[in-house]
């Protein structure tokens, strides 16, 4: 029989499920506390539950639905966490610590199908699209290795949706996972702690615009005309920039007091990193009128691409014209490059040098 994944099941589902098999209601509270509250990973740790419901839960259900195959810490402090599903395929989570705040970067997928030419994960194709359970839980597992089990945070969480695969083309089982994750009776990350990375599925832009529970949303650029951009990101075969940014538009209007749109733009020496380059990104966004931040993201170098990082003096130049034109932009801080946990780099690598597995 196959086994039920718990772990994206909202509490009055518990509940539900629970009073099916004969249980009183609040043995599905019970359980929802126990796997988002404490976040146990078994059902033996849930010693307030009875014996035979234990062990007709373990037989009925899975309290967590990855395992962990592989750890690595980068020199920074940055943690690559390979995790595997219970079908083989591989799922990667990097947990960014830093001095104000923690933030987990989650996949969406296995692999992913889009093929942007500086992004190593596109080396995987798509493998397959995980479940809301499998999302969930590599939250669960980062945070009890990060801080142990049973132990709150210390401070709040950030999630963004930026490992492997393209977060809209899952985004059902995205969304159900968030719902989750965003109980005040559990993990308690609410969607204003929530960013996900598009490469620019218009369609889904729309969709995820009209959710009033919705999480941030960052559209990953890297080109401001379509030529280029069909070299470096081929959905822009499928839905080219005036399409892209038009949905980008009608997304503003539904921001929150205070929010903005993030663009990212990979930084790839000789490419799209001149002066003029930016020059063109800043008319683009100026032209329709976009209130957005650009994240300027150096190329991280992955073997076999062959695309290199511009110089620092170039991306610094690069921000300053954007800047100039009234374009507010930041250069993202690379972390765990040395680990292959930085953005573009996951491709399930386990040849990593002993120093840096745990």
């Amino acid at each position: 029989m196959e086994q039920l994944s718990i772990t994206a099941l909202s509490e009055s589902e518990l509940t539900s499920y629970l009073t099916e098999l004969g249980e009183p209601p609040y043995r599905g509270r019970q359980i929802f506390a126990s796997l988002h509250q404490r976040r146990l990973t078994s059902f033996d740790e849930m010693t307030e539950l009875p014996k035979e419901l234990r062990a007709k839960l373990d037989k009925q259900c899975r309290a967590l639905t990855l395992s962990m195959e592989d750890r690595f810490i980068s020199s920074d402090g940055t943690r690559r966490y390979l995790m595997r599903t219970f079908d083989g395929f591989p799922v990667e989570t990097v947990f960014i610590p830093e001095d104000r705040r923690d933030t987990i970067c989650f996949s969406s997928q296995s692999g992913c199908p889009l093929q942007c030419s500086f992004c190593l994960t596109a080396q995987l194709g798509l493998l397959r699209s995980l479940t809301p359970a499998e999302i969930v839980d590599q939250v669960r597992i980062v945070l009890n290795d990060a801080f142990g089990a049973k132990v709150r945070a210390p401070r709040g969480i950030n999630l963004v949706g930026m490992g492997a695969g393209e977060p809209l083309l899952n985004l059902e089982s995205l969304m159900k996972a968030l719902r989750v994750m965003a109980d005040s009776r559990g993990l308690h990350i609410v969607p204003n702690r929530v960013t996900i990375s598009t490469a620019g599925v218009v369609p889904k832009i729309r969709e995820l615009a009209r959710m009033g529970d919705r999480p941030h949303l960052a559209i990953s650029l890297s080109a401001a005309n379509d030529k280029l951009r069909d070299q470096l990101m081929p959905i822009n075969k499928r839905w080219p920039l005036r399409e892209l940014l038009h949905a980008c538009k009608d997304f503003e209007k539904t921001l929150r007091p205070g929010e903005r749109l993030t663009f990212e733009y990979v930084l790839l020496a000789g490419v799209n990193d001149s002066e003029g380059d930016a020059c063109e990104l800043a008319r683009l966004l100026n032209r329709n009128e976009l209130r957005a931040k650009v994240n300027l993201i150096p190329h991280n170098k992955a073997e076999p691409l062959e695309y290199q990082a511009p110089v620092a003096e170039r991306v610094e130049s690069f921000r300053n014209v954007l800047e100039s034109k009234g374009v507010r932009s930041y250069v993202r801080k690379p972390r765990g490059r040395d680990i292959y946990a930085a953005c573009g780099q996951l491709a399930a690598r386990q040849s990593i040098t002993r120093a840096a597995r745990i």
